[in-house]
């Protein structure tokens, strides 16, 4: 268990971790039912995470016909303690696509990444807007240290595994393997 103290420090680094991504993966599923993933610039606004995408892009096909996505804003490997337990937040999104009229504030945010120009010229391609509005996700930010969350933090609960509760529970005579 961790302290309230440890716990308000932790929920600051996750604040701050989403506060320095400026890329996220796409989990989508294809035609077929398999997997694919993507790696997309986003924007947060409204609560959301807007992607801006081509048509040309492989993910635009599957985020056009998904009514939901995961995805995952990861730290970087070279900065981890340890490779397994390198920080991230993971996250099911509702999916829809939006139009571009009335969310400037969202081109203004990929102009900060990028900048104006090359936004004004994506604009002009066929490029579309997706809205991704995060559900509760998990963040690790290393072993021991996961948690359950909302995107902005309003739920930070530290995730606990009772190992002695699932030592009990399959060495009991109705969780044993044999009942399987």
């Amino acid at each position: 268990m961790i302290t309230d103290a440890e716990l308000e420090k932790s929920l600051a680094g996750y604040r701050e971790f989403l506060d320095g991504r400026t890329t996220v993966v796409i989990a989508t599923k294809d035609e077929d039912g398999e997997p694919f993933q993507s790696i997309a610039p986003f924007v947060v606004h409204d609560g959301g995470l807007y992607v801006y995408v081509s048509e040309v892009a492989e993910h635009h096909r599957h985020l056009s016909r998904a009514a939901t996505a995961g995805v995952m804003l990861h730290g970087d490997e070279s900065s981890a303690k340890n490779i397994f337990g390198v920080e991230r937040a993971t996250f099911t999104c509702d999916v829809e696509q939006v139009p571009e009229e009335g969310h400037d504030a969202v081109f203004e945010g990929f102009a900060a990444l990028t900048n104006a120009n090359m936004v004004d010229l994506l604009r002009g391609l066929d490029f579309h807007l997706f809205r991704l509005t995060p559900r509760d996700g998990r963040y690790v930010v290393g072993f021991g240290k996961a948690f359950d969350v909302s995107f902005d933090g309003a739920r930070f609960d530290h995730v606990v595994i009772d190992k002695k509760a699932d030592a009990a529970q399959s060495s009991s005579p109705s969780g044993s393997a044999s009942d399987t």
